[in-house]
């Protein structure tokens, strides 16, 4: 089921070639931002602190950054090396401890 044929199959006739690798992708980052606004719901006070960017972050700010850093790991990973895509992987999960840590 999870082969990398499987990944890669056509869901479907539309303009957009969605595929399970694509439609995992979107539904993780619409996971992200939902559970984001879940945890502010219930632990507001996302107030901002000052991390090593020297900048002022909320909970918010710091998942905007550390997504958009992960696709440029991909972005950058792709056009230098190619596939496979487990070490970009590895990577861009820990962009995401260090931004939410230390930023």
């Amino acid at each position: 089921m999870f082969s990398a044929k499987w990944w890669t199959l056509p869901l479907g006739r539309s303009w957009m070639a969605w595929t399970p690798a694509t439609a995992s992708f979107f539904l993780f980052i619409v996971a992200a931002i939902s559970t984001m606004g879940v945890w502010e719901y219930y632990r507001p006070g996302g107030a901002p602190r000052r991390g090593v960017f020297a900048i002022d972050t909320t909970r918010g700010d710091r998942l905007f950054i550390s997504l958009l850093g992960s696709a440029f790991i991909f972005i950058a990973w792709l056009f230098f090396v190619g596939s496979p895509l487990w070490w970009p992987m590895a990577i861009a999960l820990a962009w995401f401890v260090f931004v939410f840590r230390y930023v």
